[in-house]
């Protein structure tokens, strides 16, 4: 039996490494109680490191310690990561990962990430956002950011499988526009 911590370095080097920081990101993500039944992530940056450092000649150990570099808390899927990976990428700003419209209440509307500077917010719509009452909770988010003045972008899995490459493009337009 292994570990999450240790599968993932396991797996480094079989994987493309924007798939361990992918993997790595679902590690250290803060888990949602009511859905996961966990209050804690799986691991942290520090242990991954701690493990890292005691596997020194493992294969993919090179590549597990770049990817630690580039993970971050708050992606809750592969795609948001992804898509946090070809913004940064394409030279865009380093994006705020779950922002909040309002930092200052947790019970604010929240987009998978964005730049409150710039008042841009991404929000990947996956599977889980098929439902009735998930669309419906997805329609006040969307709501608010664009009732607010913000410049608000919903991808899916077509934006995915192009790269982001047109989100990219219109980002990098309203970017401009808020300067």
């Amino acid at each position: 039996m292994s570990s999450p911590s240790r599968t993932w370095l396991d797996l480094a080097h079989q994987l493309p490494l924007p798939y361990v920081i992918a993997m790595g990101d679902q590690l250290i993500r803060m888990p949602r109680p009511r859905l996961e039944g966990r209050t804690e992530p799986y691991a942290n940056k520090e242990g991954l490191r701690l493990l890292i450092r005691q596997h020194p000649n493992m294969k993919g150990v090179e590549k597990a310690r770049l990817a630690l570099e580039d993970m971050r808390v708050g992606a809750d899927s592969f795609p948001e990561t992804f898509l946090r990976l070809a913004m940064v990428d394409a030279r865009l700003p380093e994006p705020e990962l779950q922002l909040r419209l309002d930092p200052d209440d947790p019970w604010s509307p929240s987009a998978d990430l964005g730049y409150r500077r710039f008042r841009i917010a991404v929000q990947y719509d996956g599977a889980p956002h098929l439902t009735r009452e998930q669309q419906t909770k997805d329609n006040r988010r969307d709501e608010a950011f664009t009732g607010a003045g913000w410049s608000y972008f919903k991808v899916n899995a077509d934006d995915l499988a192009e790269g982001f490459a047109g989100l990219i493009v219109r980002i990098k337009r309203a970017k401009l526009r808020s300067v």
